[in-house]
């Protein structure tokens, strides 16, 4: 599909710009993050060099596709989601005023930022570009690096702090969509990765979903924290073919023919091994798949039905 039309239209060369910077705490337990932004003041050449950045990043996404646990983009491609799915509205609510007491006045509101936001207002539309920052505002790193300038053909010492803004975004929030070419990014600033190690817990509270089981402690296992795994656990949930009882027992007949190593005991149940985890995976999500023209079998990375 197409960059959705508030971003494509954006008059962001003639926009009002103001920088924030983020620091995240919180949002263990499935609860929310919090943020603390402070906005700071810029001067034209800066103003003028992050519009160009903007428009160059939103100029290198040709196509969107929507954002799922499991969709990949590339270089030239964005994942597309609802605003209202995400805690953005804490972002965009907490920048909408630039007060005096949330100006940034010394070095300690700069260190540590987690992410920077460029707000862009153009008449009453409101543009956020969003970018984690990178090691030069952190502590730590400041700490082991002695910083030097370029001046008069010789290196010199910068007595003065110096920061690194990315030319790139992360994401954009435009009104009631956020458009995410760095999907990695968009999912820690906004928490939301956080969410896909609840909704595991969730998954195996269901009872529709533990009763295909002998018994879920090796699957767990398996899973564990690996961010990849438990997208594709989340995935299999919101698919929900563990629920189909004819999913099930087609499941049960052919996935020896797809090339699945499942056992099932007495019962019916998939009894799940260390060996045989991936496969049941695979299985639960569908994404072991037959070519009718090569009469091939191959594992796909994402399905998308075609109506």
């Amino acid at each position: 599909m197409n960059i959705p039309e508030y971003l494509s239209d954006f008059d962001v060369s003639n926009a009002g710009l103001t920088v924030w910077l983020f620091k995240k705490s919180g949002g263990a337990g499935g609860a929310a993050p919090t943020y603390n932004g402070h906005w700071i003041a810029t001067n034209d050449d800066l103003n003028t060099a992050l519009k160009e950045a903007i428009i160059e990043a939103r100029s290198s996404i040709k196509e969107v596709h929507d954002y799922g646990l499991l969709a990949q983009n590339n270089e030239s491609s964005a994942l597309l989601i609802d605003t209202d799915e995400t805690h953005a509205n804490l972002i965009v609510n907490q920048s909408a005023n630039a007060l005096p007491q949330k100006k940034v006045k010394k070095e300690s509101h700069i260190t540590n930022t987690y992410f920077f936001v460029v707000r862009l207002t153009d008449g009453e539309n409101v543009l956020h570009a969003v970018r984690r920052t990178d090691s030069s505002w952190r502590t730590k790193r400041r700490k082991e690096v002695i910083d030097i300038v370029f001046r008069e053909n010789a290196l010199a010492l910068d007595q003065s702090p110096s920061f690194s803004l990315s030319k790139h975004v992360d994401f954009f929030i435009a009104a009631d969509k956020i458009i995410i070419p760095h999907k990695a990014n968009f999912e820690s600033v906004l928490h939301y990765r956080q969410a896909h190690a609840e909704e595991f817990n969730v998954l195996q509270a269901e009872t529709d979903f533990s009763q295909i089981f002998s018994s879920l402690d090796v699957l767990t296992d398996f899973v564990g924290n690996n961010k990849i795994q438990l997208r594709r656990m989340c995935s299999i949930r919101q698919k929900g073919h563990y629920k189909d009882p004819a999913f099930m027992s087609r499941l049960k007949q052919q996935h020896l023919t797809y090339g699945l190593t499942l056992t099932f005991n007495a019962a019916g149940q998939i009894v799940p091994t260390p060996e045989t985890c991936r496969d049941i995976i695979t299985a639960l999500l569908d994404h072991r798949l037959a070519s009718a023209f090569s009469e091939n079998i191959y594992d796909v990375p994402n399905a998308t039905e075609i109506p």
